[in-house]
């Protein structure tokens, strides 16, 4: 359970960091006449596409099946490859049966580490070896080892792909280039795959087995021309997985040189003159020497230059405040023009307001080529701007009287005034107009009869 729980954990992880990858770089097209229909190749230190030709049509898979096989056996034994040994059913050897399938001598009933059928997958693309793996981890029920395939191709972000068996003989299995991109992406998650893809060739177990000897060791080798000294050998090369059905053959490799790492991949490249059946390695070699010779892994950005300004408010001390990179951006970047190529648009507010701290992130630069986004990177202040309390204090009050708050109150003001000086002089006019009248509803005022004069005697 703790190992299912661990290998979905993986998958989920895979998949973010396997987001895909941004567009090809423009203006730069490989030198190399490819006869493969389709070719992919992605800089893995920036995960942006190099070059691309028919990416996401479908073509046979052939043994870059195995790939998926490979990456279901690590995610489910990673840590027991040299604990757990498995027996070879004879039932598979009927579906191998008349094939000319190629195989790592594994005969029914041998025993074998898983190990051992790792190497036997990736070096001589054993196919009795890929079916053991997929009966011992599907306890015999191949149709939910191939549901599992297949799940697992979608969960990683394969959209072209289809799995029928474990090895790529059924002609019915499908990849596209940029999915077989993601299968060996995926694949060289784990440390053991990328040594065992390196290796030119393994001892299976000579003492182990009666029908080998120190005169016939028990020895396979790598299907990889580019591990071996020739015309095909190439230091850079760390191994891939080649694959076949016909005239024509698969690979899917893993190029390094001076730390820059390239997954490269070639689908159906058809047999050369004189059945050359390195044809895919044969283009994948051609392609990888332009990629080297073309680009690098440089800085697109100098953290200790300044690449723009902008206008601070609220300060005496300074009026602008200088913006730096934050990070140089190390990225793929073509040798003979480098930075320089880059096109920069900026993401910046119109100005700031003080106080800025020297740090402050105040925004983005988007980087690009021929319009191709590469990278962006945040803009940070590269001083402290102190805040003048005086001008911010005059700005504030000069913002608040000529703000929106300030013109309703006073026209709410104005309004009252004029409500109550319209009422008060309506009840003027009425005080003015009535003095004088006579009430009609009121009785005259009675008037005190006047006294008559007395008379006197005299």
């Amino acid at each position: 359970m703790k190992k299912r729980l661990l290998a979905l954990l993986l998958t989920v992880l895979c998949a973010l960091a396997l987001a895909l990858p941004a567009g090809a770089v423009p203006g730069y097209v490989p030198d190399v006449e490819f006869t493969a229909p389709a070719v992919y190749l992605v800089n893995l230190d920036t995960n942006l596409v190099v070059y691309q030709k028919d990416a996401e049509t479908q073509y046979q898979a052939a043994s870059l099946t195995k790939l998926m096989t490979v990456i279901l056996l690590m995610q489910d034994y990673q840590d027991q490859l040299d604990t757990v040994s498995v027996e070879a059913p004879g039932y598979i050897y009927d579906y191998l049966y008349g094939l000319n399938a190629s195989t790592a001598d594994i005969l029914r009933g041998e025993t074998h580490t898983l190990r051992d059928l790792l190497y036997a997958m990736l070096l001589p693309s054993g196919n009795e070896a890929a079916y053991i793996v997929a009966d011992y981890l599907s306890g015999g029920r191949l149709e939910d080892f191939y549901a599992r395939m297949n799940a697992e191709a979608e969960a990683i972000g394969c959209t072209g792909t289809v799995f029928y068996d474990p090895c790529g003989l059924n002609e019915s299995n499908m990849t596209t280039a940029r999915d077989a991109y993601l299968l060996l992406r995926t694949a060289i998650q784990y440390d053991a795959v990328i040594e065992a893809m390196g290796t030119q060739e393994y001892d299976m177990g000579t003492e182990n087995f009666a029908r080998y000897s120190e005169y016939y060791p028990y020895i396979i080798r790598n299907t990889n021309a580019m591990l071996y000294s020739g015309e095909l050998y190439r230091s850079y090369s760390r191994g891939g997985k080649t694959g076949s059905l016909g005239a024509w053959q698969n690979f899917a490799g893993l190029e390094e040189q001076d730390g820059v790492r390239y997954i490269s991949v070639v689908l159906n490249a058809p047999y050369g003159a004189g059945n050359d059946r390195s044809a895919a390695v044969r283009e994948t070699a051609a392609l990888m020497d332009w990629a080297f010779a073309t680009f690098a892994i440089a800085p697109a950005l100098d953290t200790s230059r300044p690449i723009n300004e902008l206008p601070v408010s609220y300060s005496i001390q300074d009026d602008t405040v200088l913006l730096y990179p934050a990070d140089d951006m190390m990225t793929l970047l073509p040798v003979d023009g480098g930075a320089e190529l880059t096109e920069r648009t900026f993401q910046l507010p119109e100005r700031l307001t003080a106080p800025v701290k020297q740090g402050d992130v105040v925004g983005t630069v988007t980087l690009s080529i021929e319009g191709e986004v590469i990278g962006r990177v945040d803009l940070v202040a590269g001083a402290d701007i102190e805040r003048s309390q005086v001008l911010y204090t005059l700005a504030r009050t000069g913002e608040f009287f000529s703000g929106t708050y300030f013109r309703v109150v006073v026209v709410l003001t104005m309004v009252a005034v004029a409500v109550y000086a319209f009422f008060w002089v309506v009840a003027l006019i009425i005080t003015v107009n009535n003095v004088g009248k006579k009430d009609p509803r009121r009785p005259a005022p009675r008037t005190r009869p006047q006294k008559r004069p007395q008379n006197r005697r005299r």
